[in-house]
């Protein structure tokens, strides 16, 4: 079967190791939209993170779609027009805020706009999220917090820290929430429903694409559940070896334009 939809994780993936995007990549990815195959950016970050990466990708069109938060919202990459959106109440937030006290670890919450901490000594992965997402930071209350419209919530600390103080959660954030540990100091809280493989079957159903017609492409473990979903999981050269096991395809990697190397062996082929 012809893929018709392609999703991409950023970091590790389409990214390089410095955060940018080849040439090469650029170029697969005009050539598979050309084609007619939908290219869709599947991230943790807001819209407002990844509006440069559309813009040099070429994806801003009203037929383009991105999916944020790690599978939260699913939108028209020019309008922000929401198809679907899974957030985080104001309870369960307080709920992931009291067990990050008692574990010792920083967190934040982020909103459709915004980084919200309740920590006065604001960590310092937390000014980094801000900074890679393009979004502004706010010291709030919990109570503060709490009201506002959250689409995830994050621990965050040096990864050391962050594993021994995952060892102290609650059983029951494991039952009541997705946990993803999207990198070695991000622990992040999203609805129970939400993951990458959900969003991308959901925009897939929406746009009458057949599992069959879906390529994924990631390199790390909160890649891992649009990578067992769809027909053609493919898994970057420098991805997790945990991932290689399901992936169909192994492309190069990430900073030898491994994207690029996969759409233009795995999916233009069949449009020539």
């Amino acid at each position: 079967m012809m893929i018709k939809l392609v999703a991409l994780d950023l970091d590790g993936t389409t990214l390089d190791s410095e955060g940018k995007l080849t040439s090469e990549v650029k170029e697969a990815v005009e050539a598979a939209k050309v084609a007619g195959v939908k290219v869709v950016i599947c991230t943790g970050r807001p819209l407002l993170g990844v509006q440069w990466i559309l813009d040099e990708l070429g994806l801003r069109d009203h037929g383009d779609f991105v999916i944020t938060y790690n599978g939260g919202l699913v939108q028209r990459a020019d309008t922000g027009e929401e198809f679907i959106a899974q957030g985080i109440s104001g309870e369960e937030f307080l709920d992931i805020d009291n067990a990050a006290r008692k574990a010792g670890l920083h967190i934040h919450a982020a909103t459709r706009d915004g980084i919200y901490t309740t920590n006065r000594d604001i960590g310092k992965y937390t000014v980094y999220e801000a900074s890679v997402v393009q979004m502004p930071l706010h010291y709030r209350t919990a109570e503060e917090i709490m009201k506002l419209d959250l689409i995830k919530v994050m621990m965050i600390d040096e990864p050391e820290i962050l594993d021994e103080g995952i060892a102290y959660l609650p059983f029951e954030l494991f039952e009541e929430f997705n946990m993803i540990k999207s990198a070695p100091y991000f622990l992040e809280f999203v609805n129970k429903d939400v993951s990458k493989g959900n969003a991308v079957l959901h925009l897939a159903e929406k746009l009458s694409i057949d599992v069959d017609e879906l390529m994924a492409i990631g390199d790390a473990e909160n890649d891992r559940a649009m990578l067992e979903k769809v027909g053609h999981p493919v898994v970057m050269e420098n991805g997790i070896p945990a991932l290689k096991s399901i992936a169909k395809y192994i492309t190069k990697s990430n900073d030898e334009s491994g994207v690029a190397y996969a759409i233009n062996t795995w999916v233009l082929p069949d449009y020539n």
